[in-house]
């Protein structure tokens, strides 16, 4: 009989990675010496250094798929790993994923999930080179980025110094609530639910800011006041958040108000938006970015805001910040 909704488990091991290699094939690149189909990927390094990144997704941790469909998730697991290598001043060059899944996954979420792959590594300039595939109860994801620094300084998170500004590029607050909105069973606010299932990481403005200057950077994936503590620690500095910097647009205000959350702290303790944030000296910050905070010696390091420390910093994996 013939299956109107094939699954993987119908299609074999095989033929469902041809279906995702298929879907991706447009994303190759010149960097690309031999793409997948072989038991490993040759990807050229001309700066004589390869960025590397690794994240793991776990299906009802990172992402439910009742909220988000097999292109969103796509999407969304990428974005989240290539933005860790902008973080560090690099342009992402190639991905590879790792995808576990049901065996009675359907092929059309498969095909969903490679197109979601193939369109965001098209943003991000990258190639997604390879990966393997594995059964199991849920989906599960991991995606390792690889990156070019072109001959640049990696910019890491312990070059912060006095008198340095902290900077940022990108959403923040838009993933955090999406999120609140979508757990509330609400579907308004499109914008901020979409930030949540695509996040949009501004992967042209890390080696932007690198080349600018900055004296280190990450990427906003657990909360700003969160990541920034790594800057913190790591420069042995602190960092105060000026509050009337931030800029809250009206109709996350109203949502916030609406279901009695406090917008200030999805920008600052959301999350998952994967902006970027920087330290520079005051006068290399580049056009773009918006100034939100200061840096000072410390005996102690730490994040304030306007000059307590904040409620809520953001995500840990094993409990709340």
């Amino acid at each position: 009989m013939h299956n109107e909704n094939p699954t993987i488990s119908d299609a074999g091991e095989f033929p469902a990675i041809e279906r995702i290699t298929r879907a991706t094939a447009g994303s190759l690149t010149d960097e690309v010496l031999l793409g997948p189909g072989d038991d490993a990927a040759v990807v050229s390094a001309a700066d004589g250094r390869v960025v590397i990144s690794t994240d793991v997704f776990v299906e009802d941790r990172h992402f439910r798929r009742d909220w988000s469909g097999p292109q969103d998730i796509g999407h969304r697991v990428i974005a989240a790993a290539l933005a860790d290598i902008a973080a560090m001043g690099a342009r992402p060059t190639a991905a590879v994923v790792g995808l576990a899944c049901p065996a009675d996954t359907p092929l059309s979420w498969l095909d969903g999930f490679s197109t979601g792959v193939a369109e965001e590594c098209a943003a991000a300039g990258a190639a997604l080179v390879g990966g393997d595939m594995s059964r199991s109860d849920t989906v599960f994801v991991s995606v390792t980025g690889l990156g070019d620094l072109a001959g640049a300084v990696p910019v890491t998170r312990a070059g912060a110094r006095d008198n340095d500004v902290v900077a940022v590029a990108g959403h923040l607050g838009y993933a955090a609530a999406g999120l609140a909105i979508l757990s509330r069973g609400f579907r308004t606010g499109k914008v901020f639910i979409d930030a949540h299932r695509r996040p949009a990481p501004p992967y042209t403005e890390g080696p932007r800011a690198s080349l600018a200057g900055a004296s280190a950077m990450c990427d906003v994936s657990d909360g700003l006041v969160a990541d920034l503590e790594h800057i913190a620690r790591a420069s042995n500095v602190a960092i105060d958040l000026d509050a009337s910097s931030f800029d809250i647009p009206a109709r996350m205000a109203e949502i916030a108000s609406a279901i009695g959350a406090d917008p200030l702290q999805w920008v600052t303790a959301g999350g998952e938006d994967h902006a970027l944030a920087a330290t520079f000296a005051p006068d290399d910050v580049p056009d773009g970015w918006r100034v939100v905070g200061a840096v000072r010696s410390a005996d102690e390091p730490a994040v304030t805001i306007d000059g307590r420390a904040p409620e809520a910093r953001g995500w840990t994996h094993f409990g709340r910040a």
